[in-house]
């Protein structure tokens, strides 16, 4: 197996460098196997950013030891899991294992990560009577004094609501989330038998326009916005639609985020 070989000699430079390799280990039946992946890639994987296998499985083979080249046998694989399909075996590594980092990169990668929720909770949330944002520095203090400990498997947008929920519970900084703003457009025919309903998710309304269509302009929270289109795909007949205008009054930049924020 050259090609195999040649690989192993580039992952072997690759580790002691800490560049482009990560190993995934699991520990299965008093034996423990071993995958290759491109470095950075597992963790877009786990979290669903990343599709394609061949993107994050660098060998399609599980090794005893990927230092020595050590591949493990079918037998090895049967008895540990149940099957010598090599793909399965590689899917259960990459879903249950141990992704392996070193001491310097761990450090790294938990700073980034860190930085990352702190970034986030800043760009959605404002200071509620003054309606501002924070800065990345602000949010990171908050951060400290209620004790937030950064989980280095979990995705940074999910941890950074958990930071949302924390600081409001512990009252360390006042926050909220940042208004969506958008506009909303059906038939005035459609708007005048919906008209109450589509208001009602509305924070606040800044202009409506009745003329051949029904359009209302104004800000709604983040949560809304999945309700609202539900109401559109599900009672809305003939032409409409909802357009994000904004994310919020003070991050105009940020358009057409998801569902969740």
């Amino acid at each position: 197996m050259p090609y195999v070989s040649n690989m192993l000699a580039n992952i072997s430079q690759d580790q002691s460098s800490l560049t482009n390799v990560s190993l995934i280990r699991l520990r299965r039946g008093g034996k423990r196997f071993e995958i290759a992946c491109y470095k950075n890639k597992v963790r877009e994987w786990r979290e669903g950013v990343e599709k394609d296998l061949d993107e994050v499985i660098q060998i399609e083979s599980v090794f005893l030891n990927v230092s020595k080249g050590q591949v493990a046998s079918n037998d090895d694989l049967q008895k540990a899991f149940g099957t010598t399909d090599v793909n399965k075996v590689l899917l259960e590594i990459l879903k249950k294992g141990e992704l392996q980092v070193g001491e310097k990169e761990r450090s790294h990668e938990f700073s980034n990560l860190w930085i990352e929720i702190a970034t986030i909770v800043a760009q959605k949330c404002v200071e509620p009577k003054s309606q501002k944002p924070y800065t990345v520095g602000m949010i990171e203090k908050a951060m400290k004094d209620a004790h937030f400990s950064v989980k280095p498997h979990k995705a940074a947008k999910i941890q950074a609501l958990e930071v949302i929920k924390l600081l409001q519970s512990k009252s360390i900084i006042p926050l909220e989330r940042a208004h969506m703003r958008i506009s909303a457009t059906m038939s005035a025919k459609e708007g005048k038998r919906l008209k109450d309903k589509v208001v009602s998710l509305f924070a606040k309304v800044e202009e409506e326009d009745w003329s051949d269509v029904w359009e209302i302009v104004g800000t709604i929270e983040p949560g809304s916005l999945r309700q609202i289109n539900t109401l559109f795909e599900n009672e809305v007949k003939g032409e409409g639609g909802v357009e994000t205008l904004a994310f919020s009054a003070v991050d105009q930049d940020d358009e057409n985020e998801g569902d969740d924020w």
